[in-house]
């Protein structure tokens, strides 16, 4: 199983980026997926998340409202629309799967993690 992230790149800080994160091997149609991301010196975090159905999502009060995470029907592609960019929002942003229906908070719970790809947002 692979999880490919797409669509990082140096943006100025107001601009929009949109992730993606295709999954390889397998689908995810059943599973949450997640996205977290990691600054240099700092933690991997999870910022966005959402269940199997799309029903129920999560974000980290530092991106609500301005991140967005998606996944189409077929399971297979998982999105984070980014607008409003920050420069605190420069890392690396990783997606990844439980083997769950319902999404975690800790990184711990996902088995599925993609290569990363990198966000930097200049001021």
């Amino acid at each position: 199983v692979q999880l490919q992230a797409s669509g990082g790149g140096l943006v100025q800080a107001g601009d929009s980026l949109r992730l993606s994160c295709a999954a390889r091997g397998r689908t995810f149609r059943r599973n949450a997926v997640a996205w977290f991301r990691q600054a240099p010196g700092k933690e991997r975090e999870l910022i966005a998340a959402i269940s199997w159905s799309g029903g129920s999502t999560y974000y980290a009060d530092i991106v609500k409202g301005r991140f967005t995470i998606s996944r189409d029907n077929a399971g297979s592609t998982l999105f984070l629309q980014m607008n409003g960019l920050k420069p605190e929002d420069t890392a690396v942003y990783y997606c990844a799967g439980t083997n769950s229906g319902s999404y975690y908070y800790d990184l711990t719970g996902y088995a599925y993690w993609g290569q990363g790809t990198q966000v930097t947002v200049s001021s």
